[in-house]
């Protein structure tokens, strides 16, 4: 058996800027413990930064460990892919120690909502299926009535 720490600093991965609205880097945590049912994260969102609206195929745990944060769930509107209209139904704020659960399908955001502090959560991704990938699908937005394209 061996043992990590989440919070050390020496196994930090940049991250896709195209999916955040700021800096943002996580540490992948199911490489260290060799899982093969879910992806596992532990992501720092700096200044406010968010993730653009995405989906998965897949189910998504959240659990806060540092700092506040929400999580924001919309609705689709029109048939469309790429270029259809959105309404938020919901937004829950993220405290430390708070878990949420996102079924697969929802189209959210979640980070940071203070500019001035970071914002983390380990983010487990439960593969769909046995021996399937997990997917996200990003999409450019202004986070209030549209969505224009997948990033």
């Amino acid at each position: 058996m061996k043992k990590s720490n989440i919070f050390g600093t020496g196994d930090k991965r940049k991250v896709n800027p195209k999916w955040f609205t700021n800096k943002t880097w996580m540490k992948v945590l199911s490489d260290k413990i060799k899982s093969k049912e879910q992806d596992i994260y532990h992501v720092h969102f700096e200044k406010g930064s968010k993730t653009k609206i995405h989906l998965h195929n897949g189910n998504q745990v959240l659990i806060a460990t540092k700092g506040k944060g929400s999580i924001e769930i919309f609705r689709k509107y029109g048939s469309s892919k790429t270029n259809f209209k959105i309404k938020k139904t919901e937004k829950l704020t993220l405290n430390e120690g708070d878990i949420v659960h996102i079924p697969a399908k929802t189209l959210h955001t979640h980070g940071s909502i203070d500019k001035k502090k970071i914002f983390s959560h380990i983010a487990i991704n439960i593969l769909p299926k046995k021996n399937s990938i997990y997917k996200t699908i990003w999409y450019e937005s202004d986070f209030k009535t549209k969505v224009s394209e997948i990033i």
